[in-house]
């Protein structure tokens, strides 16, 4: 199902043409962000920004889905991946 989600959300490019609607589609799409975090390092907002950026131009509301559905959390202005799928 994942890969049918994100080929119906993401251009050839890899960019976002829309932001999913559906909650279960929205964590799919969230997870396959997440995936531009590395684990354990400590991002500023405005590298977030930047990252999100090149996805979609709502970085803002992508910023806060991941922080609201525990992709990524939030303290003093930094940001940390903490949840999403890992390859190991």
């Amino acid at each position: 199902m994942s890969e049918q989600v994100l080929k119906n959300f993401l251009d050839a490019d890899g960019r976002l043409h829309a932001i999913p609607s559906k909650h279960a589609k929205l964590l799919v799409v969230l997870d396959h962000l997440s995936q531009r975090f590395e684990p354990g390092k400590v991002y500023p907002e405005k590298d977030v920004n930047a990252i999100l950026e090149a996805f979609h131009p709502d970085y803002a509301a992508l910023r806060r889905y991941l922080v609201e559905n525990a992709f990524l959390t939030r303290e003093d202005g930094c940001y940390w991946r903490s949840g999403g799928t890992f390859d190991v």
